[in-house]
């Protein structure tokens, strides 16, 4: 049986007014459940416009979106709060509450969920994320990391379907963006629909599944990481430039990225290389 679609994108376009600015033209896009999806492209690509019509954060100019099986322009963004959640970029601009317990816990308030059913979306999402220990610290005495990590707990306590993540790893270290990445991973693995933007084409490498790359405002690729980064000349027109293996990769199409990962495919190629000579 296939996976069903959560997400549905039809001849999209957006124009910002009153400017004029197209930033999306005709963007078709169809996700299933389970995905890992990330979505990238140069500043101005339309990445953002694209994922904020994902919840009714921005309306169409043209098209339509279905989430869940619904139109967005029949439901209201806080009614598609418990399907779908978004991560902004900075996690101080969605960040209010005077303690980290505090902040978790106000989506399922807004939700009308009852007390002890608060009480036990807020554990599990300070649990699953590593924050239990901070239940009474002021949000903004976290470090950069913990920040991003509560931003997405408390996202996570109202449990969405689909989890939106506007650049998780913006001004973290690499520890600290491997940390955010493997709870997201983990997520995905546990059912939950990943849709990611980022500039990082290292995290895009290590974690999505599928990549969809924007170049102003169209849809220029659509397919398994491996496949996408293989096309190079294409990605080299959204000024893109993909991991270092998979561009040696690309001039050994033969070798096919299998399950052992990246580090077995460069001793492919280099027994290959070898073998050649």
């Amino acid at each position: 049986m296939s996976a069903k679609t959560v997400v549905e994108v039809k001849n999209l376009s957006h124009i910002y007014q009153p400017m004029g600015e197209v930033a999306l033209k005709n963007v078709d896009l169809t996700i299933k459940e389970g995905e890992f999806v990330a979505i990238i492209g140069q500043n101005g690509s339309g990445k953002t416009t694209l994922i904020k019509h994902l919840n009714g954060l921005l309306k169409a100019t043209k098209g339509e979106v279905v989430v869940g099986g619904k139109l967005i322009t029949d439901q209201k963004v806080s009614d598609m709060a418990h399907y779908i959640g978004y991560v902004f970029q900075n996690p101080e601009h969605q960040i209010f509450a005077e303690t980290v317990e505090e902040e978790v816990a106000f989506g399922p308030k807004n939700l009308g969920f009852p007390p002890e059913k608060i009480k036990a979306m807020v554990d599990k999402s300070l649990g699953s994320l590593g924050l239990s220990h901070h239940r009474e610290t002021m949000p903004f005495m976290l470090g950069r990391g913990e920040m991003q990590r509560l931003a997405v707990a408390s996202i996570l306590s109202m449990d969405p379907q689909v989890l939106i993540i506007d650049e998780p790893t913006t001004g973290l270290d690499w520890h600290e963006c491997v940390q955010v990445m493997d709870l997201v991973k983990e997520l995905n693995e546990r059912g939950h629909t990943i849709i990611m933007t980022t500039h990082n084409m290292s995290i895009v490498s290590l974690y999505a599944k599928r990549v969809v790359v924007l170049r102003l405002g169209e849809k220029i690729l659509d397919g398994p990481t491996e496949e996408v980064f293989r096309e190079t000349e294409i990605l080299k027109t959204a000024f893109i430039k993909a991991p270092q293996i998979f561009r040696l990769m690309s001039k050994f199409p033969e070798i096919e990225l299998d399950n052992y990962g990246i580090d077995h495919v460069a001793e492919k190629i280099y027994h290959y290389m070898k073998g050649a000579e």
